[in-house]
């Protein structure tokens, strides 16, 4: 993912930068992975959208300011509207163009805990995210996962405990073997973890796992940031995470403080220090969430 999307998210998380001037909104991007698939780049989350003789689906919309864009590019594969819009979890850069979508006609769908966490005030990364307006939540709800049997495939959201947030889900186009993993996946960079929305190490692992056994070496995957991706991409990035995650717990029972265990430098080869999460940074993430996991399991 380009630097730009990175720092958008903070722009987002933080009230006092989100005084200065926003930046240029720059033009989505498209590239269509399969009959009826293809996914959107901008200034946020990575759009997928399903197309075709019953209408367009999107998973996910990024920045409100970006609604116009986005739905400029959906017509340029399809002008039929967009009938709904699946939000992969709760954040900003994947839910900002609901209200915009849902006043125009989309219909919002998420799992349980995304519509709870729109409706409270939330902290991210120490900064509080103001409630979501009414027009902005979603109005079907699912526990565990849902199917849209939807221009002659059957997309299948499978819900995974406690990985970046406590309402994840992972979407599955059958037919066209085209799998989106939402902020679950941060391909070519450090994830961020979101502790304080329910998030953990464990749980991020674990929702990787769910997306291998769906995967083959022909799925194309969407990342919620970066580049498509196949299994091969997927499997580096599991074994990333495996790998940071066994060494900061072997330096916990081995008696380290934190600072010591920052001092190992476990996770710099996998990200810069001027990163939007850096390696120090996600050090930090996954030795609180190792201390503090979360106690139960939805």
């Amino acid at each position: 993912m380009r630097r730009a999307v990175t720092v958008s998210i903070l722009l987002a998380a933080a009230p006092a930068l989100a005084q200065q001037p926003p930046p240029p909104q720059p033009e989505i991007r498209v590239e269509q992975l399969a009959p009826g698939v293809a996914v959107l780049f901008g200034r946020g989350g990575n759009i997928g959208l399903s197309y075709g003789a019953d209408g367009n689906i999107l998973i996910d919309d990024q920045y409100a300011p970006a609604t116009e864009r986005v739905v400029a590019a959906v017509r340029t594969i399809d002008p039929d509207p967009i009938r709904y819009v699946l939000n992969t979890h709760w954040h900003g850069d994947h839910t900002g163009g609901n209200e915009n979508l849902g006043r125009a006609g989309t219909v919002i769908v998420a799992h349980d805990n995304v519509r709870i966490r729109m409706t409270a005030e939330q902290l991210v990364r120490g900064d509080p995210v103001a409630p979501s307006p009414a027009g902005a939540l979603p109005v079907i709800t699912f526990s565990e996962d849902m199917t849209f049997h939807w221009n002659g495939d059957d997309i299948r959201a499978h819900h995974v405990d406690h990985a970046h947030t406590d309402g994840d889900s992972l979407i599955h186009w059958r037919r066209a073997n085209v799998l989106h993993m939402g902020d679950t996946y941060f391909n070519g960079m450090l994830p961020f973890i979101d502790l304080d929305s329910g998030g953990s190490i464990d749980g991020a692992i674990a929702a990787v796992e769910a997306g291998l056994a769906i995967a083959n070496e022909e799925t194309r995957i969407i990342p919620g940031h970066g580049p498509v991706a196949r299994r091969a991409d997927l499997v580096r990035y599991r074994d990333m995470l495996r790998t940071i995650r066994n060494g900061v717990a072997g330096a916990v029972q081995a008696g380290r403080t934190l600072d010591q265990i920052k001092a190992l430098r476990l996770a710099d080869a996998y990200g810069a220090p001027n990163a939007f999460i850096s390696p120090d940074s996600f050090i930090e993430t996954i030795h609180r969430s190792l201390s503090n996991p979360p106690a139960v399991h939805h």
